[in-house]
């Protein structure tokens, strides 16, 4: 499908969040939109790129395909330092034949509060969404996984991350799936992974073209 049809989801979440903000905190925030469209430069800041992730150009999209061996790019940055309350958004293509267990956004801070947006592949080639926070001061994190609410592999798909301060939840194509509820954050400084976890293992097949914070 066109670039725009997905991109309906994003305007969703990111309307969702603004609204959110301005009722419940004083904290606000603009939102920031990475393009992954070359791999010298992501959201203004330098990348540190494993393996050999490829530039993949159509007339579609640009985007960056990685291998699910050996590719990552890491950034020494946390989009959502300081935020009580924030949406991860990325759009992405897995492939229908990577390893069962893959990471592909891994944001994390200092005192190791984690989240992780991750996918589980069946053996059928279909894919469920995996998500999870971890709240390192009070060891206790939560994960949101349901294999039974899976998705083809190979096509473009919009997945997110939410937490409103009470409440994770995740969402497919603008679709809410699962929530929970965790006490966590605001996070503080740290980094973030695409294409595979900070400890660079259970790396990602496929590709990314956008994501949103």
């Amino acid at each position: 499908m066109e670039r725009y049809f997905w991109f309906l989801p994003s305007i969703f979440f990111i309307t969702w969040f603004l609204l959110i903000s301005c009722e419940d905190s004083t904290d606000q925030h603009n939102s920031i939109i990475w393009e992954l469209d070359n791999l010298e430069v992501i959201g203004g800041h330098p990348p540190e790129v494993l393996g050999s992730p490829e530039l993949i150009t159509d007339d579609r999209r640009t985007s960056i395909r990685f291998n699910g061996v050996n590719d990552g790019i890491i950034l020494s940055t946390n989009p959502v330092d300081g935020w009580d309350q924030f949406t991860v958004e990325v759009l992405f293509m897995p492939d229908s034949d990577g390893p069962e267990e893959q990471r592909f956004v891994h944001f994390q801070d200092e005192n190791a509060n984690r989240g992780l947006i991750e996918t589980r592949i069946n053996p059928d080639g279909r894919w469920a969404l995996d998500t999870f926070l971890y709240n390192s001061g009070q060891d206790t994190g939560l994960t949101l996984l349901d294999r039974e609410i899976n998705h083809p592999g190979d096509d473009w798909v919009w997945a997110a991350l939410t937490y409103d301060g009470i409440t994770m939840s995740h969402y497919v194509n603008g679709i809410k799936e699962l929530e929970g509820e965790i006490e966590f954050g605001p996070m503080g400084p740290g980094m973030i992974s695409l294409g595979v976890r900070l400890n660079q293992v259970h790396w990602f097949k496929g590709e990314i073209q956008e994501i949103r914070f």
